[in-house]
């Protein structure tokens, strides 16, 4: 495919595949016969997705809050080559500015190392963490191809308006695997991966020296330590960082290292010369450096520190230069090994590219969809590529790993590979349950991975994991609805009696570290923060160790309930039962008189009473507002309706919430008082309206969000995409359904947006026909199960487990007889 321009979202010249013919649509050139015969048959085109990888636009996400990174990768890879961009500081030369307002100057435009927004670029690193908020993480290793000769430290070049270039988007191309810019200084810069191992194709401007940087310390939140060697014989650059400091600039328990990447890059041409430099000092002619640049004294990467290095390259008889560069988290030597596994001597350029866009559509082609229009499935596979970029790959070819006792393990059937980065607050609500689907043995590989992980953490699970290291980030305790999601959705070769006794063991016996306010509020240490309050008051309080008390104890109960399920599954009954009870303690900080116009969950005194309270204000909340949280049961909405005065008044608040005075939809940016469909503690809340025997409800709002918040455009996704949970939830919904329960796998229904999906599984197919569908026909009017009339809004979980189909009918106009009855809505879990 070729590259369009992703400001407007139409393509220029764009190859469509069309019932084996290829199709050039050529669209602008003649809007006459663009409306008419070509404009037919692209319209006809899209329905076909033998080439889904195709239609992928990496730069969705790249801006607006996304955090997502546009260059080369494979799914879950352990690879990410991707621009580094530098931080837009108009200020930054400004004589006499304190010095608090310079602590970030060495930050990267956005967490992901790439913000639309930015034009100048400083390097393309090998690593990077997909759609995080914070200052990011990983970023390690950035290569910066430079016409010019090095006169001074790269060190201070902050804004790398030295060593670094602008460029424009018009020259830019972002696809599956693979991702092309040419710099304003003359610079072409080509990019492909493999699992573990890069491929760069850099096109250097004569009449210039052609100069390789590698920026070796500069890792997205800076290093401790860092080493390069330069060996012109055998035209090799290699070395390491130490690095970690995820969020460590919010506090201290996180301003450490905690993993070393080892690196050896191959050139394709002979060295004419080059050099290195430590801080302030430039070295021409040295071969080797050390040093890191530190984390300064706020958890931000200071000016003038770190080393690095660079290679003048002979571009005599080629400029364009080759390079293949192998990584590993255990050692050189792994990292060499790898590059000799995946991207052997000899690997040409074009045949890395080739092979990752095959690598893509193997797994874009797990789920099938026809019909929408070329932008609606742009966005979908989009969303579907994100989903799959969240954890990464992070065992060697030979299997071996660092682990989180900074020993080396190596993985053990069934586990295929060991897995790092899990931002479990995030993605347990419906990542997990999506990779699982299309990927049951990369699932059960992800939750032997966090187990793995556990096990060498003293039998403590973290809630947001980094390669080797535990950062605390977020509240809760996501592993256990994490691992029971896996299960519920078809991951099974892990050891699930084992994870369940030690999840057990965690949610029963508080630890010192579960006693501390170390790390609080937004990186508590302990797994389960003020277990022992949990177990005695059977609530969080206000002062407890937490970042927000209320949104604590509605974390800890979807934990307990997960927590029961595991439990049912393992045979346990009796804990099963015990947890079921304890999932309902969110009931404790239900206050029903906390406004004149209702109860909320609230925060709550330890002595019981009720502080000063605020519906729209996140006080005792995590990211959120006390009435964006009120809803946030999904194991026993009828419950909580009950609590609410019954399925009329919880219906009224419902509509409150999402709907203005004027009646239009208010889905994000709305206020505390409204849904904030940009970010997970209200993601769940439009499926609500199901469980209220309001189904047209939901699909109204699902389509909403679908139809306005997500585009074809590098704004086209609505905040942090967070691993790929956002873009989970996006893909999801446009399929008509979504994982609502933690921990199991019923699947409430909205309305599909494309007339066919068929999604491949190994314990049975799942098809989903949508009879109407249409951006505007949102609307279910009938629906049917294997040929049997349907009028629950809401699948069971055997539907997952042996796959099945589903027909709707859909329509412009609500039907408001269709899901309406008591037992048509999705279960609740009460003892």
């Amino acid at each position: 495919m070729l590259a369009y321009d992703p400001t407007d979202g139409v393509t220029t010249v764009r190859e469509l595949t069309w019932n084996g013919c290829r199709i050039l649509c050529l669209v602008g050139l003649l809007v006459w016969y663009a409306e008419s015969s070509i404009s037919t048959l692209c319209q006809s085109a899209i329905s076909v997705t033998s080439d889904p990888a195709a239609l992928v636009n990496p730069l969705i996400g790249t801006t607006n809050g996304g955090n997502d990174y546009p260059g080369a990768t494979l799914p879950l890879g352990m690879v990410a080559w991707s621009p580094e961009e530098p931080r837009n500081h108009p200020r930054r030369q400004v004589q006499g500015v304190p010095g608090s307002m310079r602590d970030d100057l060495g930050r990267p435009a956005a967490p992901g190392g790439y913000e639309y927004s930015s034009t100048r670029i400083n390097g393309f690193s090998l690593t990077h963490l997909m759609g995080t908020g914070c200052a990011g993480a990983s970023g390690d290793i950035p290569f910066m191809p430079y016409a010019g000769e090095i006169t001074t430290s790269p060190a201070e070049d902050t804004g790398a308006e030295i060593y670094g270039s602008t460029f424009s988007h018009d020259h830019e191309t972002a696809q599956s695997g693979y991702y092309k810019v040419e710099l304003d200084d003359g610079v072409v810069a080509e990019l492909t991966s493999t699992l573990r191992t890069g491929s760069g194709r850099f096109t250097y401007p004569q009449g210039k020296p052609a100069v390789m940087l590698v920026r070796t310390a500069y890792s997205e939140t800076g290093s401790t330590d860092a080493h390069i060697r330069i060996d012109p014989k055998t035209r090799t650059i290699s070395g390491s960082v130490t690095s970690g400091n995820f969020c460590g600039y919010i506090g201290t328990v996180n301003r450490r290292s905690y993993y070393t990447l080892y690196f050896v890059a191959h050139l394709d041409r002979p060295f004419r010369g080059g050099g290195t430099w430590q801080g302030a000092t430039v070295k021409p002619g040295n071969l080797e450096a050390s040093g890191g640049t530190t984390y300064g004294t706020k958890g931000f990467v200071p000016p003038g520190k770190g080393s690095g290095g660079w290679a003048v390259l002979d571009t005599s008889k080629s400029a364009s230069v080759g390079i293949r560069v192998g990584i590993s988290y255990v050692s050189a030597q792994n990292a060499e090994a790898n590059l000799r596994a995946e991207n052997p001597e000899g690997t040409p350029f074009e045949l890395v590219r080739e092979k990752a866009h095959s690598s893509w559509n193997e797994v874009l082609k797990r789920v099938e969809v026809e019909g929408g229009t070329q932008d609606e499935q742009i966005v979908f596979y989009t969303a579907l590529y994100h989903t799959l970029m969240g954890e990464n790959l992070y065992s060697d070819v030979d299997g071996s790993y660092l682990g989180m006792d900074g020993r080396v393990h190596k993985v053990a059937a069934p586990q295929n590979a060991q897995y790092s980065t899990f931002s479990g607050w995030d993605v347990y609500r419906s990542q997990l349950q999506l990779l699982t689907l299309l990927a049951p043995d990369i699932g059960g590989d992800v939750a032997q991975s966090l187990l793995n992980q556990a096990n060498q953490n003293g039998g403590e699970w973290d809630r947001w994991t980094h390669n080797a290291g535990i950062t605390h980030v977020m509240n809760g305790d996501p592993a256990a609805p994490a691992i029971a999601d896996i299960l519920a959705f078809g991951g099974k070769n892990f050891d699930a009696k084992a994870a369940y006794q030690s999840l057990l063991r965690a949610a029963t016996v508080p630890t010192a570290h579960d006693l501390s306010k170390d790390g609080c509020e937004v990186e508590c240490v302990g797994q389960r923060p003020s277990l022992d309050k949990w177990l005695s008051l059977h609530y969080i309080p206000v002062g407890a160790n937490a970042w927000g008390p209320a949104a604590d104890t509605l974390e800890d109960a979807t934990a307990d309930f997960a927590v029961s399920e595991l439990a049912r599954r393992m045979g346990d009954d009796a804990t099963r039962k015990q947890f079921l009870v304890r999932a309902q303690y969110w009931k404790n900080i239900f206050n029903p008189q906390a406004t004149p116009e209702g109860g909320y969950i609230q925060n709550r005194n330890v002595d019981g009473s009720w502080p000063k309270f605020d519906p729209a204000s996140d006080e005792g909340f995590v990211e959120g507002s006390a009435a964006q949280y009120l809803w946030m049961v999904p194991f026993n909405e009828k419950g909580l309706f009950t609590m609410l005065g019954g399925t009329d008044k919880a219906s009224q608040r419902l509509n409150a919430f999402f709907y203005n005075p004027d009646g239009s939809l208010a889905v994000t940016e709305s206020g505390g008082l409204h849904a904030e469909l940009n970010n997970e503690p209200s993601i769940e809340t439009p499926w609500l309206f199901d469980f209220l025997g309001q189904p047209w409800k939901s699909q109204e709002a699902v389509r909403k969000v679908l139809n306005t918040i997500w585009t074809n455009s590098p704004k086209g996704m609505p905040g942090n995409d967070d691993l790929g949970e956002m873009s989970s939830w996006y893909v999801w919904s446009a399929m008509g359904m979504y994982p609502e329960i933690p921990g199991r796998a019923e699947l409430v229904l909205g309305s599909p947006l494309f007339s066919k999906i068929l999604i491949h599984r190994p314990s049975g197919d799942i098809l989903v026909r949508a009879s109407g569908a249409a951006t505007d026909s949102p609307y279910v009017q009938n629906a049917k199960v294997s040929g049997q009339v349907w009028t629950k809004t809401w699948l069971p979980q055997s539907f997952v487990e042996h796959g099945g189909t589903i027909e709707f009918e859909l329509s412009a106009s609500p039907n408001k007889s269709w899901g309406i009855e008591a037992e048509d809505a999705p279960p609740s879990f009460e003892p």
